[in-house]
């Protein structure tokens, strides 16, 4: 019976990233995109959990991991899933909420 991620230990974590990334390149050395895609997701959820969700405020706007020039204004953050809205290259927030893995969430922005 598989675990849950917040049921692993920081080295059972570190595993499944590993694991999640080798078979990812694997994946992608064989051209199967939606299988590389599949195991890239996977990687991400078991990378948030390696990471502190107290180092993310609500009110904060950071770049999105994969989507260059967009970026990612937090509401709150509810476990390891910060929720908010997308900022276009226009400055625009979408109106959408969301939730993102931290793990998506790469640099903060300064205002």
């Amino acid at each position: 019976m598989e675990r849950r991620y917040s049921e692993l230990t920081v080295e059972e974590l570190r595993q499944e990233v590993a694991s999640f990334k080798e078979k990812a390149q694997k994946a992608e050395q064989l051209g199967n995109v939606s299988e590389y895609q599949i195991y890239q997701r996977k990687m991400q959820m078991a990378y948030a959990y390696l990471l502190n969700p107290g180092d993310y405020k609500s009110g904060e706007t950071y770049e999105l991991e994969g989507s260059p020039g967009q970026h990612f204004l937090i509401d709150y953050i509810n476990g390891v899933f910060a929720w908010g809205h997308r900022i276009n290259l226009l400055g625009q927030k979408v109106e959408k909420q969301e939730a993102v893995p931290i793990s998506l969430l790469a640099k903060r922005i300064e205002k």
